[in-house]
C-alpha cells in the first residue's frame, strides 16, 4: 500500500527539513530536475579548509520522499566529504533500484526510504537531493582546484 511509503519518519523528516535557502557565496552549486514528476533540488555548499562540507544550503521542491532524502542530507551532510556524499548516493541508488543494502556512516537514516524501491517513478524524486548535493560539492572542489574559490 502506498500509505505504508509515508511513514511517520518520512513525513517527520519532510517537515522539518533542515538548512534551507541559499547560501550567500557559496564555493559550489548543484541543481537537479526530476523529469518524471519535476522534482528539483538546488544545492550551494562551501567547504572547509580540508574539503569537508563547511556549510550548506537547500531549496527542495519535491514530494515528501525526496524532502525526507533533503532532511537526512540536512541533519548529516557538514563535515562530508565528497567521497562520503557519492558513497551514499550510490548506495541509495543501488538500494531503490537493485536490493542494495543501503547507504552506511553517516547517510545510513537513508534506509528509512528502503520501501520506495517498490515504486519506481519515485525513484527520481528521491535521489533528486542527494544528486544535488554531490554535484555541488564537486562544483565547488573543482572552484578550489582552479583557484577560484
Amino acid at each position: 500500500m502506498i500509505d505504508d511509503l509515508y511513514s511517520a519518519r518520512i513525513l517527520t523528516l519532510a517537515a522539518n527539513m533542515p538548512r534551507t535557502g541559499r547560501l550567500a557565496a557559496p564555493q559550489g552549486t548543484g541543481h537537479r530536475v526530476a523529469r518524471l514528476c519535476g522534482s528539483t533540488a538546488t544545492v550551494d555548499v562551501s567547504l572547509d579548509e580540508i574539503g569537508r562540507v563547511g556549510d550548506y544550503a537547500q531549496t527542495v521542491k519535491a514530494c515528501a520522499l525526496g524532502q525526507a532524502a533533503a532532511g537526512v542530507l540536512g541533519e548529516h551532510v557538514i563535515g562530508a566529504t565528497g567521497d562520503e556524499i557519492e558513497q551514499a548516493r550510490d548506495a541509495l541508488r543501488a538500494m531503490l533500484k537493485s536490493g542494495g543494502e543501503g547507504p552506511q556512516g553517516r547517510f545510513a537514516e537513508l534506509r528509512v526510504l528502503q520501501q520506495v524501491a517498490d515504486y519506481p517513478a519515485r525513484h527520481a524524486s528521491t535521489l533528486v537531493a542527494v544528486e544535488a548535493a554531490l554535484d555541488a560539492v564537486r562544483a565547488a572542489e573543482r572552484a578550489r582546484l582552479s583557484g577560484a574559490a
